[in-house]
């Protein structure tokens, strides 16, 4: 019977040696079928059957389309369908390879004929392989002609017979070039030359084959719509419109590589995502996906997720399978190599193919490693910014009582942490049911080669599998509780930072940076523990190889199985393929279960309760009388009835262009009844209607990072004039004056550089601006001020939750209820303004005159003065500075701080040797191996002495491999905590083995040498034109990953402002262009990294399949058998080393940028001593409490002007001193330039004889009282915010929050003194805070006491009683108030004057009363106020 490889090599092209064997039907059609499609005659045949044919449709086809152009013409429409200017095309490199791919397989086709032609075979046979070769070239010289007319045409697809006819032609002509190939292997003689060109062939015809199934022609034709969008287009990514050929190889990153090498990148530089990536994209996928309420979803998100990505999950687990595929043929080689060098091959081309197959092996285990990564991280992406998006949007719509449930910063941790968490799992996932794939395969394959002793090796894995389980499991232990203490950390030093004035004022740094070291204290215990169990696994992991080859060979030899070269380093190669699935399985795992944590956070977030859209109806009915009306209405801030109501019984209805004022005591309810109109608080029982557009100013000023007219606008459309009335309307215009780029001046986090008053100004500027100017719409306002309600349409008095008294304030002081308390403490404080005053006549006709000429004078000096001082300043609108960015390389002084910073230059030198000795360990395991397991020592092989060397030298590195990880672990962990010690020292570790690979293979290859400096010249340039671009990527990356993080907690922080504004829209589109601004970089790094990988690795591969030429081509007296082994065995690692080593040194480079930050951060200017033992204060200073100023002059920065201007002034101690004017004049600068948390610019400070600059900080503010602007609490209790430092007994601290009028309201709440106080105080009203902040004054008993508007937050009856408390329990102190109400300083000694920086008055207050004065003009315009004119 003729065998299937006799038809191969026939060259005959009759058929009767079919038949003759056809002994029955079915193995007739199967001779048949072997012989058409392996007989070379048969199979030239059927490529000329194939090429004719196509020949014959592409005439009818050109017939047809002659036929249809003629009836065209002769309809005449030709000329009028036809544009008069071709629409112009755009081609792709797609397009290119195309038209040269097929002009190549015309050539070697035209070779192909021409040598078939002249060779010397059987005439029948070189007839039909000449004349088919030759319809085969002029085939592919008129596609090549085809493929070009595309263009004309401006055909985007091929036609579909040419696409048939590249399939059929791939399918010929892969018969035809294995066939070639085979025949070359059995060195059949048929046409040697014939089948190298065919074996040629095969990969240019796949590429056609390509081109066919994808059937695009490469051609783009530009529309018009595009020509307008080609600038904008061309800035987006180059993956948007890169081919296939260019996505597989990276191409599409060239422009920006070349853009990064040549100038370091900026943020512009970074082409936008392509939209398929956007975050508006993603996040509408995903709200397509969410589950329906009928479906019941216990897991929505995991859910979604799935729905939106199954596709990209299935994509890249084809892609790892592939990987680890193709990774075992490398091992299954070596013995094929051995065998070949030993000379048990029949063939001597068995090598040429045998490198080969190796070549195309490693050329798709490097494509599909690097597609998989980076397929894995652009899925991982794209989840991360559909979560943050939908995060985001949730947040925007989560009821009061969900958002206080979750808290603003576990909000923030979702978007941050958990988000992230779900993007990292994703290059993981496949590892998990990969890994028992890859073990089972690895043993099979051994248990060919080693027999029964695989069993050793299978429970030699579990153990290191087992170990490393328990390990991880250990460490992720202790991660959690680093992240716990990290937490607690950051919340800590969060807190202190947002909150630093506060914390200077008080002179309790020392508190908090003890606290703060505690809990860096707890992290650093737990990072210990983690970093010694992350390096016990590193010590497996590096170990297994070594130990799995010794308990496997030792029960080998103890079996009696034959170890020879082939076999044992086949085994080793497949031990070391076996490191990542046992390193990469445990840790896998436990990422797994930490995702699901993730995932069920997101979901309990996700199905949060939302704000109830209906609470309120809204109308826009332009006829309608009422504005407001609230029927029966009872509201509360939690979403369950159970928990029971704030306010209740609220029947009230306010007319349009109404003005209603809310009054009552602290904690009345007053802000609850605002947000239940506005629709912020969950509806119990009642109606809600309001009419028209709302519009929001919070009690608690929320100001956004941006400038003072993005913050007023509001992304409003701009009108130049509604804007400057707007300015104008709110008082705006001095502070604009005073800022030295106007409304171009940015503001900082929480307008951080702003007074209270200027916040609360911009804060109605934004209402005004955005809903029209307030005097003719309806206002519902909240307020302590009495003397704002005479002209007030309605006003409501609130007390316990409920309106008791509402009606216009002539009707409700007759009532004699509660708001004629709030009346009379109103005018028991005027009778302090009119005391020792004249009439209001008289003040006014004095003042009317004088006034105007003392402040055109003063104007007009101060702001010639501002001109000369500031003209020498060369200042920035950006009173926040950008974060400092380094540019270029990151300096090698900041390496050798960070390797030296523990041991200096001897722990540097000495784990470079730990490194080198135990490098030099793991080589003598390999060369042992390969000495004993040679032909040479096969009859003085001794089983025992050669595993006890064997093990020996295991032991010698695994206790090496303990003291270099240990000994990086101590030293690097003062630095940065956990992941560059590690990558640093396997940085270390993976060039090592790298300069092993290479010393090993040129030992063998010698040849091999003169590649290594082309192999080093690329691994540097290669290196360099990476990281240039790289590492500015990272440093953008981390630039712009702030941003999402603070604009999403600002907007939670002022969610009631944009909801009532209704500019949800406007803050979800720039949550969308954060995320995505931040995301083109991660994307454009990612892409950075495929490139380099790919190249880096197949340039390995490359100088592996060389090397092992040069090893099949010496003779084998130069190069034995078993060094065959021992090479390639370290060869096949070689690519992958060569890219991680430069991989990781890139990572490292990249994340030195922390310690340059860190550097940075350390370098920024202190404050003075905190101490200064040389000079301290006297023991009871200040004893009198006088201070003097002599000439002060204070700015913030010395590139901004002067805020304070020369002031001049002197104290007496126990004065009470009374400092107004204008906010923004300069009254708050004083009081911080008094505690020096600004350092005056000129002048002294002298208090009771010493002057302030002489003194340690603390010294200084420790000595001094002060009742700050803001109300600030901390989280803890009430305890800990009154008396932090825990000085003072319970009695003492009762006592003190009786005097503040507290007492009832802590001792009703069921913890007392330890009662619960949240971030910020948010569970206290902002009048009780301010009240606790008093409490603290009160127990410290300072002989200098400074108020800073002390009570703007409490109404006039509890201001009463606060100022009766001062003055009763500082009777003998100094104090200097900064007030917002004149009746708060019309009782004190003298009153200061502060305008524009210069103190205009200093003077008791009825002497300036008594003459024309600025003082004068306020106490009239406040008396006028109170008296209704």
């Amino acid at each position: 019977m003729t065998s299937t490889s006799s038809f191969i090599t026939s060259l005959s092209c009759s058929s009767s040696s079919a038949m003759a064997t056809a002994d029955d039907t079915s193995s007739g059609v199967l001779q048949w079928l072997s012989f058409i499609f392996l007989s070379p005659c048969l199979q030239k045949l059927l490529l000329a059957f194939i090429d004719t044919l196509f020949l014959i449709i592409l005439f009818l086809f050109k017939i047809q389309k002659l036929h249809s152009s003629f009836i065209t013409c002769n309809n005449g429409g030709s000329a009028i369908n036809q544009p008069l200017v071709p629409k112009p095309t755009k081609t792709s490199l797609w397009f290119k390879l195309s038209l040269l791919i097929s002009a190549i397989l015309a050539l070697l086709s035209i070779i192909s004929s021409i040598l078939a032609f002249t060779q010397n075979t059987q005439m029948p046979l070189k007839l039909i392989n000449g004349a088919s070769w030759l319809i085969q070239a002029i085939s592919f010289v008129i596609i090549t002609i085809f493929i070009n007319s595309r263009k004309r045409f401006q055909d985007s697809t091929h036609p579909i017979f040419l696409r048939v006819f590249g399939i059929v032609n791939f399918i010929v002509i892969s018969l035809i070039a294995i066939s070639g190939i085979v025949r070359l292997v059995s060195s059949t003689e048929l046409s040697k030359s014939g089948d190298l060109i065919a074996s040629v062939f095969l990969p240019f015809s796949g590429f056609f084959f390509v081109v066919s199934v994808t059937g695009s022609t490469g051609i783009t034709v530009i529309q018009e719509s595009d020509e307008h969008e080609e600038l904008s287009k061309s800035f987006v990514s180059g993956w948007a419109s890169a081919s296939i050929f260019s996505k597989t190889f990276w191409l599409w990153m060239n422009p920006l590589l070349k853009k990064g090498y040549k100038t370091p990148l900026t943020i512009d530089d970074i082409p936008t995502l392509s939209p398929e990536h956007q975050a508006e994209r993603m996040s509408l996928l995903f709200e397509r996906n969410w589950p329906e309420p009928e479906e019941n979803s216990n897991h929505p998100v995991r859910t979604t997720l799935l729905r939106c990505f199954w596709k990209q999950i299935v994509f890249t687990g084809f892609l790892a399978i592939v990987r680890i595929g193709v990774s075992y043929v490398g091992p299954l080689l070596i013995q094929r190599f051995v065998n070949f060098t030993s000379g048990k091959s029949n063939s001597p081309f068995e090598g040429y193919y045998l490198v080969l197959i190796l070549l195309v092996a490693k050329f798709v285990e490097v494509l599909s490693a690097h597609q998989f990564n980076f397929h894995s991280q652009k899925l991982g992406m794209l989840i991360r910014s559909t979560l943050i998006t939908a995060l985001y949007k949730k947040g925007l719509k989560l009821s009061s009582s969900a958002r206080q449930a979750h808290g603003v910063g576990q909000i923030v941790n979702y978007m941050a942490i958990d988000a992230q968490q779900l993007s990292d799992i994703i290059i993981q996932l496949h590892a998990i049911w990969l890994m028992p794939v890859q073990v089972a395969v690895a043993l099979a394959i051994l248990y060919g080669y080693l027999g029964p002793s695989t069993v050793v090796t299978l429970i030699a894995i579990i153990l290191i599998l087992v170990f490393v389980i328990v390990a991880t499991k250990r460490s992720n232990r202790f991660q959690f509780n680093i992240m716990m203490s990290r937490d607690s950390r950051m919340k800590a030093t969060n807190e202190m930072l947002n909150y630093m004035r506060v914390i200077k004022f008080q002179a309790w740094e020392e508190l908090f940076n003890e606290r703060i070291q505690a809990f860096r204290e707890s992290e650093y215990g737990w990072l210990c523990k983690f970093m010694y169990t992350v390096g016990g696994n590193m010590i497996v992991l590096w170990s297994t190889p070594l130990f799995i080859s010794t308990v496997t060979f030792g029960s080998g030899v103890f079996l009696g199985i034959e170890l020879d070269a082939g076999t044992v380093f086949t085994a080793t190669s497949l031990f070391k393929n076996l490191q990542e699935p046992v390193w990469s399985f445990p840790q896998s795992m436990i990422s797994l279960s930490q995702a699901m944590i993730s995932l069920g956070r997101l979901d309990e977030f996700m199905i949060s309760k939302e704000l109830e859209e209906g609470s309120v109806e809204r109308e826009d009915d332009v006829n309608t009388t009422t504005a407001i009306e609230v029927q029966n209405g009872s509201f509360s801030w939690h979403d369950e009835p159970s928990e029971g109501d704030i306010i209740k019984n609220l029947n009230f209805e306010i007319k349009k262009g109404e003005l209603a004022a809310i009054v009552g005591t602290v904690g009345s309810g007053k802000s609850s009844l605002l947000a239940s109109v506005i629709g912020e608080m969950h509806k119990i029982s009642g109606t809600v209607r309001v009419s028209g557009s709302t519009g929001y100013v919070a009690q608690t000023a929320w100001i956004q990072n941006g400038t003072v007219q993005e913050n007023i606008v509001f992304g409003s459309p701009m009108d130049g004039n509604k804007y400057k009335n707007v300015i104008r309307a709110c008082s705006l215009e001095k502070d604009l004056e005073m800022m030295e780029f106007g409304d171009q001046t940015e503001i900082g986090e929480r307008g951080i550089n702003l007074s209270g008053g200027q916040k609360q100004r911009i804060q109605l500027a934004r209402a005004e601006c955005v809903r029209g100017a307030l005097g003719d719409k309806t206002v519902l306002l909240v307020t302590h001020q009495v003397d704002f309600l005479h002209n007030v349409d309605l006003i409501l008095v609130m007390r316990e939750g409920m309106i008791v008294q509402s009606g216009k304030y002539d009707e409700l002081v007759q009532s004699g209820l509660d708001f004629t308390a709030f009346v009379s403490a109103h005018e028991t404080s005027m009778q302090l303004v009119q005391m020792d005053s004249t009439t209001p006549e008289t003040i006014t006709k004095s003042l009317s005159h004088n006034t105007r000429n003392l402040k055109s004078e003063t104007n007009e000096h101060h702001k010639s003065l501002e001109r000369s001082q500031s003209s020498s300043i060369i200042g920035t609108s950006k009173l926040v500075e950008d974060e400092e960015r380094e540019t270029g390389r990151v300096s090698s002084y900041v390496y050798k701080v960070y390797a030296t910073e523990a041991f200096g230059w001897s722990g540097v030198i000495l784990v470079l040797l730990l490194s080198i000795v135990w490098q030099a360990t793991q080589m003598a395991s390999d060369y042992w191996l390969a000495y004993e397991t040679s032909e040479d020592h096969a009859a003085s092989f001794d089983p025992s002495f050669f595993i006890e060397v064997y093990a020996i030298i295991a032991a010698i590195s695994f206790i090496l491999m303990i003291g270099r990880i240990a000994f990086s672990a101590s030293s690097d962990q003062t630095n940065i905590d956990v992941l560059l010690p590690f990558m640093m020292i396997l940085s270390l570790g993976l060039y090592m083995s790298v300069i092993s690979v290479i010393i090993i293979t040129c030992q063998y290859a010698w040849p091999t040498v003169f590649l290594l400096v082309p192999l080093g010249w690329l691994n540097i340039w290669y290196r360099g034109y990476y990281l240039a671009t790289s590492r500015e990527i990272t440093r953008l990356d981390s630039i712009t990953k702030a941003p999402v993080i603070h604009h999403f907690s600002e907007s939670i922080a002022g969610v009631m402002t944009i909801r009532c504004f209704r500019k949800q829209d406007r803050f979800v589109q720039e949550n969308v262009d954060r995320v995505d601004g931040n995301l083109r970089m991660d994307f454009h790094n990612n892409g950075s990294n495929g490139w380099l990988g790919f190249r880096m690795e197949f340039l390995g591969s490359v100088f592996l399949c060389v090397s092992t030429v040069f090893m099949i081509l010496l003779p084998s007296n130069v190069i034995k058998p078993e060094y065959v082994g021992l090479s390639l065995s370290y060869g096949l690692s070689l690519n992958g080393l060569l890219f991680w080593a430069l991989y990781t040194s890139c990572f490292v480079e990249n994340r030195m940028v922390s310690v340059e930050r860190i550097k940075q951060f350390t370098n920024i200017p202190s404050e003075a001593e905190w101490l200064k033992k040389d000079s301290p204060p006297p023991p009871n200073w200040p004893n009198h409490g006088s201070v003097e100023l002599r000439d002060l002059q204070v700015r913030y920065r010395p590139s901004t002007p002067l805020v304070l201007k020369g002031i001049t002034l002197n104290i007496q101690g126990g004065e009470k001193i009374g400092v107004v004017g204008r906010t923004g004049g300069g009254k708050s600068t004083l009081v911080q330039v008094l505690f020096r948390l600004v350092e005056p610019s000129g002048g002294s400070i002298i208090i009771d004889g010493v002057d302030i600059s002489t003194l340690g900080l603390h010294d200084l503010r420790s000595r001094f009282g002060i009742i700050p602007q803001e109300p600030i609490l901390f989280e803890g209790t009430v305890r800990s915010n009154i008396d932090p430092i825990g000085q003072h007994s319970d009695e003492e601290i009762w006592r003190s929050l009786e005097r503040c009028q507290l007492n009832d309201v802590v001792a009703a709440k069921p913890g007392k003194l330890d009662s619960a106080v949240v971030d910020n105080g948010d569970n206290w009203s902002v009048g009780q805070r301010q009240l606790l902040c008093l409490g603290r004054v009160l127990l410290k008993h300072s002989r200098l006491l400074f108020m800073d508007e002390a009570t703007a937050s409490v109404d006039s009856q509890t201001d009463a009683v606060i100022q009766k408390v001062i003055r009763e329990d500082f009777a003998e102190c100094t104090i200097v108030s900064i007030a917002h109400r004149i009746p708060t300083v019309m009782d004190c000694d003298r009153v200061l004057v502060i305008d524009a920086g210069y103190a205009k008055e200093f003077d008791r207050p009825s002497r300036l009363i008594e003459k024309p004065s600025l003082f004068g003009a306020l106490v009239q315009e406040y008396a006028n106020r109170s008296s209704g004119l």
